[in-house]
């Protein structure tokens, strides 16, 4: 048989557990107190949301870029000095030059063309006939490389996404509307930058399907759309190491059984 305890244990039991209740809340608001102001003595820069998380990264990449470029500068200059009086091969001025426009370590300037794309308007949820879906009226990814693979088919011999020098090792993907790029984070309107024969780069965008088929939609829901020529562009230099990553079989794998 359970037994009720009598009026004065119960109460005292009743005091016990709210002395231990506010106890504990004491200790936890001391806690956080001192965490806060350890971080505020100690000068911590760790970000507190993802927002700043994603701006604080930005900014170091921005800052190893500048470096690695400042480096790919260099090696360009010693690439093109005279060697004299030593054993290693001399590559011709005109040679070098050429591979490091290929590659994206030289900067390149002539005639071109500007690409740019956008959202559509919110508004034309409710304007465009045919009922169309938030997903319609943004950019996508396939679309940004659907106007590059045309670009490059018209001949560009020199490329930038975003001011971004795009080479044969760049990658890009999309996030929503958001576009990631060497490390570094950019919001519509997009921005591809070419150099090369205007009137090629221009009928490769007009014969491409994909681009036809965003320019469809141009006129459907108000995607943004234009290019611009210019008599003379400068394309920067990669600010990108160029490091390769590839994957290896692990050793002592058969790969043919």
């Amino acid at each position: 048989m359970i037994r009720r305890r009598g009026g004065a244990e119960v109460t005292g039991a009743r005091v016990r557990s709210w002395v231990i209740v506010g106890s504990v809340l004491a200790l936890a608001g001391l806690l956080f107190v001192a965490s806060g102001r350890h971080a505020l003595q100690s000068g911590s820069r760790q970000p507190q949301d993802i927002a700043a998380l994603v701006q604080a990264e930005s900014a170091r990449v921005s800052e190893m870029s500048e470096r690695a470029s400042a480096l790919n500068r260099e090696i360009n200059a010693l690439t093109l000095s005279d060697r004299t009086g030593t054993d290693v091969p001399r590559v011709d001025p005109p040679i070098a030059e050429w591979e490091g426009v290929a590659a994206g370590s030289s900067p390149v300037a002539g005639p071109g063309l500007t690409v740019t794309l956008d959202d559509a308007p919110a508004s034309s949820l409710d304007t465009a006939p045919g009922n169309p879906q938030p997903n319609d009226l943004v950019v996508h990814q396939q679309d940004l490389q659907n106007v590059i693979n045309a670009l490059w088919v018209g001949g560009a011999e020199a490329m930038t996404l975003q001011g971004e020098r795009v080479t044969s090792t760049s990658a890009f993907r999309c996030s929503g509307n958001i576009l990631l790029l060497h490390g570094k984070v950019f919001s519509p309107p997009y921005e591809v930058t070419v150099i090369g024969d205007q009137e090629a780069l221009s009928q490769a965008l007009e014969d491409d399907k994909g681009v036809q088929n965003y320019r469809a939609y141009v006129d459907w829901v108000h995607l943004g759309w234009g290019v611009r020529t210019h008599d003379q562009v400068e394309v920067p230099a990669s600010q990108s190491g160029g490091d390769l990553r590839y994957a290896r079989v692990p050793e002592g794998t058969d790969v043919f059984t």
